[in-house]
């Protein structure tokens, strides 16, 4: 059975800020752990090969859950076009791309580089869903981003025109998530978050599969430890599934503007995490990064 979008709509009531407080710190967590969970499985699994697993799983175990759940909004002729897009957007755009300019720059750049989504989020939902420009969302903007710099600038990232190629690429790769969140919001708000998630990373899986599978066929598994396949299985689940997911809920409820805000605490949390579980040093740079983040985000909130 099918049902009308004012059906749909009417059983999915806004939940309470205090549940979207907790999905956007979940998410800065698991953004937070991608990095260092990626950086360990793809030095045992090639990383076009450890995409390839990732990709597959996520996508079977996203269109099981769909399959299970219902009923469902149909969905628009005119709006698999945009479904499409989104798959493109988010498989060869980000992830692909972001693969191949991370191989091509410095080890800090893609961390770095990545932090600077919030700003392009920022913009682009002015000019595509023409969210209100307030003057402290600017402040609040500029001063969080500020914080993000210090915090990057602090763990060692650095220009160089050797990484030039490479970081002009995941430049590219951060503009299609951007474009990713966008172009999603409108399409959430009409079909869900579950699956708008599962259709694109389903299809984007799909386009990805001929060429992830040739990897995979001959890659050598000989060296490949339980570990390795517990980052891919991370990767799968955590990100693919709990973080994708969870962004576009979050987004469906939340204007873009405030997401890209709150988007900025990711890099606090993995300085954490690398200082707790790996013992680096925390800098006094950190602590100013750290506030100034704090402090732009109380900006945009507080009315």
């Amino acid at each position: 059975m099918n049902l009308t979008a004012a059906e749909y709509g009417a059983e999915k009531k806004r939940p309470e800020m205090g549940a979207l407080v907790a999905a956007m710190i979940l998410l800065q967590i698991l953004d937070a752990l991608c990095f260092p969970v990626t950086r360990y499985g793809t030095q045992i699994i090639e990383p076009f090969t450890f995409a390839f697993y990732r990709f597959v799983i996520s996508s079977v175990i996203l269109l099981v859950i769909v399959r299970s759940r219902g009923p469902y909004v149909p969905i628009a002729r005119r709006d698999w076009w945009r479904i499409i897009t989104l798959a493109i957007l988010i498989i060869p755009g980000n992830q692909m791309l972001y693969m191949f300019g991370q191989s091509m720059t410095g080890a800090g750049h893609g961390a770095f580089l990545f932090a600077t989504a919030p700003v392009w989020i920022f913009i682009l939902a002015i000019i595509h869903l023409k969210e209100p420009l307030l003057p402290r969302r600017v402040i609040g903007i500029i001063v969080a981003f500020g914080g993000v710099l210090l915090l990057m600038l602090a763990d060692g990232a650095e220009i160089s025109a050797e990484y030039l190629k490479g970081d002009i690429i995941i430049v590219i790769a951060v503009l299609a998530w951007s474009y990713y969140t966008i172009l999603g919001k409108p399409l959430v708000e009409k079909y869900g978050a579950l699956r708008m998630t599962a259709y694109a990373l389903a299809i984007g899986s799909a386009l990805y599969f001929p060429f992830g599978f040739y990897r995979a066929l001959n890659f050598d598994y000989s060296q490949t430890t339980v570990g390795a396949w517990g980052a891919v299985a991370f990767m799968a689940l955590g990100m693919s599934v709990g973080l994708y997911v969870l962004w576009y809920w979050v987004l469906k409820y939340m204007e873009a503007l405030r997401l890209a805000i709150w988007h900025n605490f990711y890099p606090i949390i993995a300085a954490a995490v690398a200082y707790f579980v790996l013992g680096e040093p925390l800098s006094i740079w950190f602590v100013f990064g750290g506030v100034a983040v704090l402090v732009g985000v109380i900006i945009t909130e507080v009315k």
